[in-house]
């Protein structure tokens, strides 16, 4: 890449955003609405429906977790991104050293990549109803033909090309695709119920008739599928809020929201969680409530026959572009990630080799399956560093500690940041194997995010004092 070209692409890795670069409401709104109104809601809906879970459990949780999630957003993240203008990789290399933010930087580029992913694992299916090649059932871990891993490589391609010409660009293709995207997600919805009417004979005339059919039919609870967590609404409430942890109380999206002007643009979450995390995931658990009532032994989650089903060619358009407007940003900020490890790589070819890495996750079924799962460990790997974040800029100046103590002193490692990190994932570990239903995977987080501010301060308040003695 030229210098010219270079500069018109330049990402503000190791320096503040101008202020004549950053960008207004409406860049966010679309971005988030692209980012979380996408093909992987597809894929989390009929995880609902497949975990048992209620009507009330479904509707409740979900409007409760959003809530909290866009809260998260507004007066986690927001606030410090425009304050400080860098990206989360950056402002971590000036708290925990070089050598530490290696590590984690390795360890979060690893899991957006897996994320994204999946993301090009849901985009595929739909290629695998256009050209009838085999695709992978709800257990399946591998791939399982060459018409896959085809239609994964050329998706993929795509999808790490644009991401690589930079925000701009990403932030060009989800608001052009997100308008379209929301109405078709809703047509699912729409067309999904009509059909349930149908096949049930259902009477349909006012709410109370709706919820019944809801009730009975769609989100019945009871048992869940086999190899599925029953989900309750506590379940749903806090896979709502942190199945996008690593973002907002992780940090990540420092590097998205350092473009805004004010930090209450981060209201802008808004439009993905009420019509991405609520609208979208309650209209694909629809499709998947009828599949599984016309045919209770077709327990496959592949959102391409999903949306063929109820839209025909619109609909498999839509799963493709989809799973393009979501994997674009994740594989942005992997690529950030990646490159803050090798700073004197271009931010283009790294963030390309990145979208390879992600590609060769998503011909590899088992993470797109699981997703459930996997949101809530990468939430809650990435964590303790967001509440590391935190704490150094708004906590550790009150109590009149360095902020920045890796770069004040020139360390490598800042131990207490290293310290926060390891041991509030290995206590959080230990909760979740001990079994007990209140410490599932779902629930750490919440307690993990205080563990590490407090060992973070106490930490920091031991090793400051005893540089300075």
């Amino acid at each position: 890449m030229t210098d010219e070209k270079q500069k018109k692409h330049d990402e503000f890795e190791r320096e503040p955003v101008p202020e004549s670069k950053t960008r207004g409401l409406k860049a966010f709104v679309g971005m988030y609405a692209g980012e979380h109104c996408a093909g992987t809601e597809l894929m989390i809906g009929p995880l609902f429906v497949a975990a048992g879970v209620s009507a009330f459990d479904v509707l409740g949780g979900l409007f409760l977790g959003n809530l909290l999630a866009v809260l998260s957003w507004m007066f986690l993240c927001a606030p410090i991104a425009v304050r400080t203008r860098l990206t989360l990789y950056y402002q971590l290399e000036k708290i925990c050293g070089r050598h530490l933010v290696t590590l984690y930087n390795l360890a979060n580029g690893v899991m957006f990549c897996f994320l994204a992913g999946s993301m090009i694992t849901v985009s595929a299916t739909a290629l695998g109803v256009w050209f009838n090649f085999p695709m992978p059932g709800l257990n399946d871990l591998y791939p399982n033909s060459v018409g896959w891993v085809l239609a994964v490589l050329g998706i993929g391609a795509i999808i790490s090309v644009v991401a690589a010409w930079g925000y701009d660009t990403v932030s060009k293709v989800a608001n052009i695709a997100a308008p379209w995207m929301v109405l078709v997600f809703l047509g699912f919805g729409i067309i999904g119920l009509r059909q349930f009417i149908e096949v049930t004979g259902a009477e349909v005339n006012s709410l109370s008739s709706l919820w019944n059919l809801c009730n009975e039919h769609i989100w019945k609870g009871g048992a869940p599928l086999p190899g599925q967590v029953k989900f309750t609404f506590w379940h749903v409430t806090f896979f709502a809020w942190f199945c996008n942890m690593a973002m907002h109380v992780g940090m990540s999206d420092l590097s998205v929201l350092r473009f805004a002007k004010k930090p209450w643009y981060g209201v802008a979450s808004a439009s993905g969680m009420y019509v991405g995390h609520f609208m979208a995931w309650l209209a694909a658990s629809i499709l998947y409530a009828l599949q599984l009532h016309l045919d209770p032994s077709n327990t496959n989650v592949l959102p391409g026959p999903l949306a063929y089903r109820a839209a025909g060619v619109a609909g498999l358009i839509c799963v493709i572009v989809a799973g393009w407007t979501t994997a674009n940003p994740t594989i942005y900020r992997a690529g950030l990630a990646f490159q803050a490890i090798m700073p004197k790589k271009s931010r283009f070819a790294v963030t390309i080799g990145t979208g390879l890495l992600a590609t060769l996750a998503g011909m590899f079924p088992a993470i797109a399956m699981r997703l459930l799962g996997f949101v809530a460990l990468y939430g809650l790997v990435l964590m303790p560093m967001g509440a590391v974040v935190f704490t150094d800029f708004w906590i550790l100046p009150k109590l009149g500690l360095k902020q920045y103590y890796a770069e004040h002193r020139s360390l490598k490692i800042n131990w207490a940041a290293g310290i926060a990190w390891i041991a509030t994932l290995l206590i959080c570990v230990a909760l979740v194997k001990s079994g007990k239903p209140q410490f599932q995977i779902f629930f750490v987080s919440l307690p993990g995010w205080f563990i590490a501010s407090a060992l973070y301060i106490v930490i920091s308040k031991l090793t400051q004092k005893g540089a300075e003695a």
